[in-house]
């Protein structure tokens, strides 16, 4: 797969290794000349112009590239290169770097943009993840759709704890896809029963998360009636 990257900071470069060690074709475009840093990026081409210049793209070569990633540091430029790939080059895959919450709405396809990432939103996500018990916490939002994943830590309280896979009663638009175990993933076969502080991923729908949410809250009853005393 060729991959071009537009932004050759920090994030660009990182994105470009990656890539690379996976044994992609990979093409960095930066407009700044004290960002062409070859020997940082073995292995990646490099072209110092403009990534929002029509003309300097087609010197790219872009229509020839699989997958177009707008990295840079200025929302304004990684839209315009967004757009600027999908309508004027035809490019199958655009990915869009999302610097400020607010301008998250602009990141779509009337912008050309296939996937957006936020990082502030990332960042928040992994944070309520690490610390939330029982709240359903959305860690990604599909491209072109209302479904999300989703992810529920668990309570040690919740009456669900013991229960089989496939005894939970999930809202119509939520499927179980995995559980995360001691740091490792488990696959949710129907008889495996559910552990204190499982972490459960969910493909859910928009309209279903409230539903879901409210199955796992925590509850506070009394012990002594689960063990039948």
């Amino acid at each position: 797969m060729r991959v071009a990257i537009a932004g050759a900071g920090n994030v660009g470069r990182s994105i470009a290794r990656e890539l690379i060690s996976n044994g992609h074709q990979v093409l960095l475009i930066d407009r700044d000349p004290l960002a062409i840093k070859p020997d940082s990026v073995p292995g990646a081409e490099w072209f110092q112009a403009d990534a929002c210049e029509l003309s300097t793209l087609e010197d790219a070569e872009l229509e020839n590239c699989d997958v177009a990633i707008a990295a840079t540091g200025d929302d304004k430029a990684n839209l315009v290169h967004s757009l600027l790939a999908k309508t004027e080059f035809g490019v199958p895959r655009t990915v869009g770097r999302v610097n400020h919450p607010g301008n998250e709405w602009m990141f779509d396809e009337v912008w050309g943009v296939d996937v957006a990432v936020s990082t502030p939103r990332i960042m928040s996500a992994l944070v309520e993840e690490a610390v939330s018990t029982g709240d359903l916490v959305r860690l990604l939002t599909f491209t072109k759709s209302t479904t999300n994943l989703s992810e529920i830590r668990l309570p040690d309280n919740s009456r669900y704890v013991g229960r089989a896979v496939a005894d939970l009663d999930l809202p119509s638009g939520a499927v179980l896809v995995a559980i995360i175990r001691d740091g490792a993933p488990v696959v949710p076969q129907p008889t495996a029963s559910l552990e204190p502080s499982d972490e459960m991923l969910f493909i859910v729908s928009q309209d279903a998360e409230s539903q879901l949410a409210a199955m796992f809250e925590a509850e506070d009853y009394d012990t002594t009636e689960k063990s039948g005393l």
